[in-house]
């Protein structure tokens, strides 16, 4: 790990965090929550085992991640992050806000990930209908998605999971995604340009920026 050598807080702290992938596996671990080397792997394309295993090294030597064993039916070695990786997300989240302008043209041959979108998500929904039942929305599928959990005007965004029933399935090319949750695309013109719901139209509209005001 090298260092800029400055007697600086942000200098400090780029010594910490500011290599290549770091701040991604940071990503990854506030995303996903616990999971397996081969998750993270899964989640990082592009990026070495052996460079991955250097960076969860630097992180544990630095205190931000952390390694434990669960016992069956689970068993295996689970990396997660500390309160002080934790406290992190804030420097993620102002990251993804600002480079939001940038998703709006992809650039041919970026590597994709559907449960990349769970952070900006649980800034860009909205419960459109507060006083209804909650419903689930789910992008993706269980290998590679989220669900939006809508309910009494709050807003999560968690891993697929087999114990929630989506109310709609979502899939769509990422750059209609980008523009369907950022308001740029009605539901109907989203689906004009691929997007496809399997399930509730309304409980899609429900969790898009403006509460349901896209037909």
């Amino acid at each position: 790990m090298r260092s800029y050598r400055q007697y600086c807080s942000m200098a400090r702290a780029l010594d910490l965090v500011g290599d290549r992938w770091t701040l991604l596996i940071v990503r990854e671990l506030l995303t996903q929550g616990p999971c397996r080397f081969s998750d993270l792997r899964r989640g990082l394309p592009g990026i070495a085992s052996n460079l991955l295993a250097e960076r969860l090294r630097e992180m544990e030597s630095a205190a931000l991640v952390a390694r434990h064993d669960e016992p069956p039916p689970i068993a295996a070695t689970l990396i997660d992050l500390t309160d002080r990786g934790r406290d992190l997300g804030g420097v993620v989240r102002e990251l993804v806000r600002w480079g939001a302008p940038l998703m709006l043209e992809p650039p041919e041959g970026d590597a994709f990930r559907v449960h990349w979108f769970a952070l900006p998500l649980r800034h860009l929904c909205r419960d459109g209908a507060p006083g209804e039942p909650g419903v689930v929305v789910r992008l993706g599928d269980s290998h590679d998605g989220c669900d939006i959990i809508a309910e009494r005007g709050d807003i999560d965004v968690r891993p697929c999971s087999t114990r929630r029933r989506p109310d709609a399935t979502v899939t769509a090319p990422p750059e209609v995604l980008v523009a369907l949750f950022t308001g740029q695309l009605t539901v109907r013109a989203a689906m004009a340009e691929g997007l496809a719901v399997d399930g509730s139209t309304a409980a899609l509209e429900r969790v898009l920026p403006g509460g349901g005001a896209h037909g």
